[in-house]
């Protein structure tokens, strides 16, 4: 069986930043599962932070402040495998996490597909994807641009009479990997966003829809107030629509759309879906 403790090196690549603590949890994990019997195990720490600010007709509808961390532990008897997670870091709380996991396991039925990737699969080089590009957004900052990005979705036509608020939001998210392969690797993330959604009124009818851009970097984002104008011509053009006749004919998908039809699809071939036999596309 192969080690679980991690190499002075493999610490010293980590150390030295705010990865320590989750570093030391899933050491902790894999060498307590180890002390269990486990014939193999992995274990995954993460934390995350973010601030999301929503605005609704000018005024301040929420304020939230969200920080997380979790420790997920899943080991190996065989073939056989047990899960358990925790949010305490602490040295007994590890260790009674892997100890709930080896507990799980023992009682589980052999699945042939269980197991840990095998070692040659595993990465050894690991480029920057420039996923993380932090932004310290404060509430007076979100609220102001919330504010922009709303007013520009009212001010786009007389017939946008309400708003279901423009909301602004920073994510990052921080995750240590490692196995009992040796393979240890961490991650680290950030998504920003910026939406807006309105509703628009005739006698006839009444219509909403939105508009957002979304980015891992505050730069890339779109002009808030550029959001507004986009989520109101959106909300517009739905008024007047009509029923169309039952017929066959081309469809043309938006972006948005399109992209959420790609989704489907990716989760519809995936391996665990097809596994578990939760596919539509199964034996085809």
């Amino acid at each position: 069986m192969n080690e679980t403790n991690l190499t002075k090196s493999q610490r010293a690549d980590v150390n030295g930043s705010d990865s320590a603590p989750l570093l030391e949890a899933v050491d902790l994990a894999l060498r307590e599962a180890t002390k269990c019997g486990a014939s193999a195990s992995e274990a995954a720490a993460t934390l995350s932070q973010g601030l999301s600010v929503t605005v609704r007709m000018d005024e301040i509808e929420t304020v939230e402040h969200t920080r997380d961390r979790g420790l997920a532990v899943t080991v190996y008897f065989g073939k056989r495998t047990g899960s358990a997670s925790t949010s305490d870091y602490s040295a007994i709380s590890v260790r009674q996490t892997g100890q709930a996991a080896c507990s799980i396991a023992r009682f589980t039925e052999d699945d042939p597909c269980h197991g840990l990737a095998d070692p040659d699969r595993l990465a050894s080089e690991f480029p920057n994807l420039e996923l993380y590009h932090p932004w310290s957004l404060t509430v007076d900052e979100g609220k102001e641009a919330a504010r922009t990005c709303e007013q520009a979705a009212l001010d786009y036509d007389t017939r946008i009479e309400n708003s279901e608020g423009a909301a602004v939001d920073s994510y990052q998210g921080f995750e240590v990997y490692g196995n009992s392969h040796g393979f240890l690797g961490e991650s680290r993330k950030t998504q920003h966003g910026i939406s807006c959604s309105v509703i628009a009124k005739t006698d006839r009818s009444m219509q909403r829809d939105y508009w957002y851009s979304a980015s891992r970097k505050r730069e890339d984002l779109e002009d808030a107030s550029e959001i507004g104008r986009i989520a109101g011509a959106r909300t517009v053009r739905r008024l007047g629509a009509r029923k169309l006749n039952t017929c066959q004919v081309p469809i043309l998908f938006e972006a948005p759309v399109a992209s959420s039809l790609l989704s489907h699809f990716i989760g519809a071939v995936s391996g665990g879906a097809l596994y578990k036999k939760a596919s539509f596309l199964l034996d085809y």
